[in-house]
């Protein structure tokens, strides 16, 4: 049973982690919108080559509660997250995406919701899109190799007559439950942990260089035993893909191979060959699509088409 707590205004025991890289001004978006409520607040950055951490420095000038941590390369998401880990001090750790923006109360609502729930080992909460609605992402089933083919070929529209058959692993399309609830899986742009579990279960896997490795932290989580929560009452501003946009058939490559990494570090013992490479084949001939789109799509533009 999750138990849901009213809201305390007090200082919070947190630590929050931003990995940066291009992130422009959302960065300073970001640090502002945690800074009155966080105990410590470390960017790690990723080999930037934009202004982003200028303007955060501009906004926040000698602030102790600030730290910039410098990388020489882009090492990716997980080994950053990790370095951030290493430094941070509190027993709660936030990871946040540098285009997310907490709204005044989410992060001490989501900690309050930690705090009630002793079983659990991390929440997240309620990512939304510019214009108000639920960003897909934000709570989610794990993508199993038959979900993500039913997910392919349409099959979850027919998850009203069996949904246990043709369930749907994108949770943001069923209605937003009253109070904090138990769920698979969350998104690593918005992930609050407790540092127990965290020292239990270990870092992130740094096999992922972007993608798939917050599912794999829930994965790990769960095989540990501990609880995954969804706050609905935590909204948060996502502008999602603001550090990958540049990139996007770089990011797409990084995408599936983490996917292919998700499915046969946890699935591969449960399903048989012929089923993995048929999963494995669907995705990179998905990635083949998409690269081609994009590299279509890029023609285009510099050839003025669009």
């Amino acid at each position: 049973m999750v138990v849901e707590v009213e809201n305390a205004a007090t200082k919070l025991p947190v630590s929050v982690i931003v990995v940066n890289y291009n992130a422009g001004p959302f960065l300073t978006e970001c640090v502002h919108s945690a800074y009155s409520s966080a105990s410590e607040i470390l960017v790690v950055d990723n080999a930037s080559t934009d202004l982003s951490l200028e303007f955060c420095a501009q906004r926040f000038p000698d602030e102790a509660k600030l730290k910039i941590i410098r990388n020489a390369a882009n090492l990716g998401f997980a080994a950053a997250c990790n370095i951030g880990t290493r430094a941070a001090t509190k027993p709660y750790i936030l990871f946040l995406n540098p285009d997310c923006a907490l709204s005044a109360d989410s992060l001490n609502h989501m900690v309050q919701v930690l705090e009630a729930n002793p079983a659990a080992g991390m929440a997240g909460g309620l990512l939304m899109n510019a214009d108000g609605t639920e960003q897909e992402g934000g709570r989610r089933a794990v993508p199993t190799p038959w979900r993500s083919f039913v997910r392919a070929f349409g099959l979850y529209r027919f998850d009203h007559y069996l949904p246990s058959v043709f369930y749907d692993f994108h949770l943001h399309k069923q209605a937003l439950p009253p109070r904090p609830v138990e769920v698979e899986a969350i998104s690593g742009a918005l992930m609050l942990v407790r540092r127990e579990a965290l020292e239990d279960v270990g870092l992130w896997d740094e096999g992922y260089f972007l993608h798939c490795e917050d599912l794999d932290w829930c994965m790990r989580f769960q095989q540990k035993g501990w609880k995954i929560l969804f706050v609905p009452g935590a909204p948060v501003l996502h502008h999602k893909g603001t550090c990958s946009r540049s990139r996007p058939i770089f990011v797409e490559w990084h995408k599936h191979k983490g996917m292919m990494r998700f499915y046969r570090k946890f699935f591969r013992h449960q399903y048989p060959g012929i089923v993995m490479w048929l999963v494995g084949g669907g995705v990179w001939l998905r990635f083949g699509a998409v690269a081609s789109f994009h590299a279509v799509r890029n023609a285009a533009r510099r050839l003025g088409l669009r």
